[in-house]
C-alpha cells in the first residue's frame, strides 16, 4: 500500500466522515483526498519527479499532515523533519536525503533563511499557512491547478525517509517502504481493541510515533484529532469531548498526566488503548496509571528502522485470567508481534536461550531495507543476518521480551555490568521520584561508578541516602548509586526521552565521581 491508499481507503467507507480535526474545525475525508490530488498536482507542475525526497516542516497540523498524501500520489518520498531540531541538524538532514522540495510552515521562516543557503538542491519551497520571503505561498501554488483525481507510479515501493537524529555523529536516513508501513499498520490492527470507528488524539509529533499510528486508524475510517502542542490539561478535555478511543503518550508524558489534578474528574471512559512506548516505562507508575486512568494502557516497542510493532504488550496482557494485575509483565515489553521474528544474539552471533542476556535481534517484513546510500552502515546493522536494535534484553520462557538497557548505556562497575534501566527502575518504585536517570561516570578503583540524576515531585522531599537504601533493598550494594543528584527537571530530547548524554556530561562538568 502507498500512504495514499490508507486516505483513500477511509474515504471509501464514508468521504463525508471527519479525517483530520483540530480546534473545532474538521476536513472530511472527501476534503483530505482532494487537498492530497491538488498537492500531486502542484509537485509534479513544480519539477518533483517520482522518487524525488519532498520534506515537511511544520508544527501539528491537519493541512500539513494532508499534504503527505499528496507527496504519496506524486510518487515521490516524504521525509518528516522535526521542528524541534536545530538548524544544523535540519540542514544536514535536508541535505542527506537529496531533498527538491520543502513544505514549511510560516513560523519557521527564521530557520529556512538560515538553512536554505546550505541546500543547493532545494528547489522549491511553499508556505503553508502564510508568506515566507523566497517561498511561494500554499494558495499560489495550488492556483490554477485542475480538481478530481491524479496519481502517478511511484518507481519502486520506498514511502519515508526518516532521519536517525544524529546522536552518534552523522544523522543516518532509514529507508521506510510501502511493506513495511503495511505491515505496521496490520499489527497495529491485529494487537490492540479497535471497536467501532476509532478516534485517535495525536499529541505527540505527528512526525514520531503519533504520525504512522495515524495509518492504521485511517484505514478504519478513523478520526485523527490533532493537538498543535502537548497540554496534558487540554489532552484530557479532548478525550472527553471527541469520546477518544485510542492516543500515544511517551512514559513522561504520562507521569506527568498523573500529576494532574484535572485527571481525577476526567471521564476517560471512551479509551480503548492508550499506548505508550519509546522509552522504557516504571512498573510502579504503569500500576498508577492502570488504577487512574483505566484497564487501557497498551505497550509498543520499535525503533525507526522497525516502526513501532517488534513487540506488544496488549491492555489485557496487562491482566491475568482471573483479573489479578500480571505485575511480572509489566517490565516487559510484550511478546513479538506474529510478522516479526524475534531473537537474543551473543557478540559471536550465536543466538542464545530463554533467560540469557545479549542484544535483541529482529528480522521480518517490519525491517527496513536499508539506510539511505549508505551500504556501510546497512552491512553493519545487518550482521549476522538479522536486525541489530542496539538493546539488551531477554526472552522469558514464555516468549515475554525484556529491555534491560540500551548496548550503550550499560554500566561496568567492579567488573560487573549493571543495566542503568534496572536501577532506574528500582528509582521509581519511591513514591517521591516522577523520573530519574543512571549513567556510568569513570571510576579509578570500579572503572566505571553508578550515579543516579532523580527529580522529585512537587511538594515532596527525598534525600539521597534515603533513596540509595530503596536501591540496595531491591538490587543489592554493586547496582546502588554511589552518588544521588537531586535536580529540578532531567535534560530531554525533542519527543521527551531523557537524553542520558547530556546527564553525564553535565555530570563530568561538575566532577561528580571518582
Amino acid at each position: 500500500m502507498r500512504l495514499s491508499d490508507y486516505l483513500d481507503k477511509g474515504a471509501s467507507l464514508d468521504p463525508g466522515a471527519p479525517c483530520l480535526t483540530m480546534a473545532g474545525t474538521s476536513f472530511s475525508y472527501g476534503d483530505v483526498r482532494e487537498l492530497s490530488w491538488r498537492v500531486a498536482r502542484a509537485l509534479a507542475r513544480s519539477g518533483v519527479r517520482p522518487g524525488d525526497k519532498v520534506a515537511i516542516l511544520s508544527g501539528n497540523d491537519p493541512v500539513s499532515f494532508g499534504c503527505v498524501f499528496g507527496i504519496s500520489r506524486a510518487g515521490a518520498v516524504w521525509c518528516p523533519v522535526n521542528p524541534r531540531n536545530e538548524a544544523a541538524e535540519n540542514s544536514e538532514l535536508l541535505d542527506l536525503f537529496d531533498c527538491t522540495c520543502l513544505l514549511v510552515q510560516e513560523s519557521f521562516a527564521p530557520l529556512v533563511s538560515r538553512i536554505r543557503p546550505l541546500l543547493p538542491k532545494l528547489a522549491t519551497v511553499v508556505c503553508l499557512d502564510g508568506s515566507i520571503p523566497g517561498t511561494v505561498s500554499l494558495p499560489d501554488w495550488l492556483d490554477g491547478l485542475e480538481d478530481g483525481p491524479w496519481e502517478v507510479q511511484a518507481p519502486d515501493d520506498v514511502v519515508m525517509l526518516v532521519g536517525t537524529g544524529g546522536t552518534t555523529g552523522r544523522p543516518k536516513g532509514v529507508v521506510l517502504t510501502g511493506h513495511n508501513v503495511e505491515t505496521m499498520s496490520a499489527l497495529t490492527l491485529m494487537s490492540y481493541p479497535f471497536s467501532g470507528r476509532p478516534r485517535y488524539l495525536a499529541l505527540a509529533p505527528l512526525t514520531h510515533a503519533a504520525g504512522v499510528l495515524c495509518f492504521p486508524v485511517m484505514a478504519l475510517g478513523g478520526e485523527i484529532v490533532v493537538m498543535p502542542a502537548p497540554d496534558l490539561d487540554e489532552f484530557l478535555t479532548l478525550v472527553e469531548r471527541h469520546r477518544v478511543t485510542h492516543s500515544f503518550l511517551p512514559p513522561t508524558l504520562i507521569y506527568l498526566l498523573l500529576d494532574r489534578p484535572a485527571l481525577a474528574s476526567a471521564d476517560l471512559s471512551s479509551l480503548q488503548c492508550l499506548w505508550y512506548g519509546a522509552a522504557p516505562m516504571s512498573a510502579t507508575k504503569l500500576e498508577e496509571a492502570i488504577t487512574r486512568i483505566g484497564p487501557v494502557l497498551g505497550q509498543l516497542f520499535g525503533q525507526s528502522e522497525a516502526p513501532m510493532m517488534i513487540s506488544t504488550l496488549a491492555p489485557a496482557e496487562h491482566f491475568h485470567a482471573d483479573g489479578s494485575l500480571a505485575r511480572e509483565r509489566f517490565t516487559s515489553a510484550g511478546r513479538p508481534t506474529p510478522l516479526t521474528q524475534v531473537a537474543i544474539m551473543a557478540e559471536s552471533g550465536a543466538l542464545l536461550p530463554p533467560g540469557e542476556r545479549g542484544e535483541i535481534v529482529v528480522r521480518g517484513p517490519l525491517v527496513m531495507p536499508g539506510y539511505y546510500r549508505d551500504p556501510d552502515a546497512t552491512k553493519a546493522v545487518r550482521e549476522h543476518g538479522w536486525h541489530h536494535t542496539g538493546d539488551i534484553g531477554y526472552l522469558d520462557a514464555e516468549h515475554y521480551l525484556y529491555i534491560v538497557d540500551r548496548a550503550k548505556d550499560m554500566i561496568i562497575t567492579g567488573g560487573f555490568n549493571v543495566y542503568s534501566a534496572e536501577v532506574e527502575q528500582a528509582l521509581m518504585t519511591h513514591p517521591a521520584v516522577q523520573d530519574c536517570a543512571v549513567v556510568g561516570l569513570p571510576h579509578e578503583k570500579w572503572g566505571e561508578q553508578v550515579t543516579a540524576v532523580v527529580k522529585i515531585h512537587s511538594g515532596q522531599i527525598a534525600t539521597p541516602d534515603e533513596l540509595r537504601a530503596t536501591v540496595k533493598a531491591l538490587l543489592g550494594s554493586v547496582k546502588t548509586p554511589k552518588a544521588v543528584l537531586v535536580w529540578p527537571d532531567l535534560p530531554r530530547s525533542k519527543v521527551g526521552k531523557v537524553l542520558k548524554t547530556d546527564v553525564k556530561a553535565r555530570l563530568l562538568e561538575l566532577r561528580i565521581g571518582g
